[in-house]
């Protein structure tokens, strides 16, 4: 987490306007094996697509917050722009504590739009990306309600995304859309979802606070939740 109390070296250097992106990942034991392994190959690639596109590389600022482990919620680095963002290399183990990483990016969010602001920065509507292959372990509806909340004042933008035998009630519960906003992965395509993400990112980017886009088709990775 960056110091509110020390001016963020990025934001006095580039002063082109920003789009918050949190990446909320689920790295519970279930993700063991081959889907924290295609994770990891599509942060990569998520982290490649930003800095290649000239302008989504100043404008976009990336977080992932991970959750797992001994039943905790993790900033997995600081907030950085595309240019600097480095793919954390995650594991997987322990339990499902999703209400804790939401609570902990909501958080991260509020903090980085009180940066822009001290700083004079035009910003988008941050995302916030939650992905989960199972049922949260901790107390998790008060998260849901402040997070869909948030997305209700046009604080955020929530996109839940299912993998494997996830919980679309649950995860619907995050969104304002509830369960309709709920994208299933096919498989283990990660690949696709990171650069459907990515694509995403530089139309939103390329964009002003605001205005309205058109995201491109989720038709490649998604399953309509069942």
């Amino acid at each position: 987490m960056t110091d509110m109390g020390i001016p963020d070296v990025a934001l006095v250097d580039n002063t082109e306007q920003r789009t918050p992106l949190v990446l909320v990942l689920d790295c519970s034991g279930s993700m063991g094996g081959q889907p924290i392994q295609q994770l990891n190959e599509g942060l990569k690639l998520l982290e490649q697509e930003l800095r290649d596109d000239v302008i989504a590389a100043k404008r976009v600022r990336v977080l992932v917050v991970t959750y797992g482990g001994m039943d905790t919620a993790d900033v997995a680095g600081e907030w950085c722009d595309a240019m600097d963002f480095s793919a954390p290399a995650l594991k997987a183990s322990g339990t499902t504590p999703m209400g804790r990483a939401v609570e902990l990016a909501l958080d991260e969010i509020e903090d980085e739009k009180a940066r822009f602001r001290a700083a004079g920065i035009a910003y988008t509507r941050p995302w916030l990306f939650l992905m989960s292959d199972g049922v949260p372990t901790d107390p998790w509806e008060a998260a849901a309600g402040r997070c869909h909340d948030a997305e209700v004042a046009n604080k955020v933008a929530v996109f839940p995304i299912a993998v494997g035998d996830a919980d679309v009630e649950v995860l619907g519960r995050f969104s304002r859309n509830g369960e309709r906003g709920v994208k299933r992965l096919q498989g283990l395509q990660f690949r696709e979802l990171f650069l459907w993400l990515s694509a995403s990112m530089q139309v939103v980017s390329h964009s002003t606070p605001g205005g309205q886009v058109q995201l491109p088709s989720t038709d490649s990775w998604s399953l309509a939740p069942v």
